[in-house]
């Protein structure tokens, strides 16, 4: 019998925000079993940016996204010529 896959389990904290006009979803989620929290936050043209560090909280998670805008801005997450995406 092959292994089922995980649950994802999906942060309340996980919304779409706008601010400077641009708008972006916030998602956070973790595996049913593990403890610990990815951070990605999509576009409206689809494009992701991933974390490559997980968080120990939800809480922790977002908190992430906030510093980011508030170093880089939202801007940071509107499409790049490249079609890569964007890792923290």
């Amino acid at each position: 019998m092959p292994d089922r896959e995980p649950n994802i389990i999906t942060s309340p904290l996980s919304c779409s925000i706008t601010r400077d006009d641009i708008t972006v979803e916030v998602h956070i989620y973790r595996l049913e079993h593990e403890p610990q929290w990815a951070l990605e936050v999509v576009n409206t043209h689809g494009t992701s940016s991933v974390w490559d560090d997980l968080f120990d909280t939800d809480e922790d998670a977002y908190t992430a996204f906030e510093e980011a805008v508030e170093e880089e801005g939202m801007e940071t997450f509107l499409d790049d010529e490249i079609d890569n995406p964007t890792l923290h």
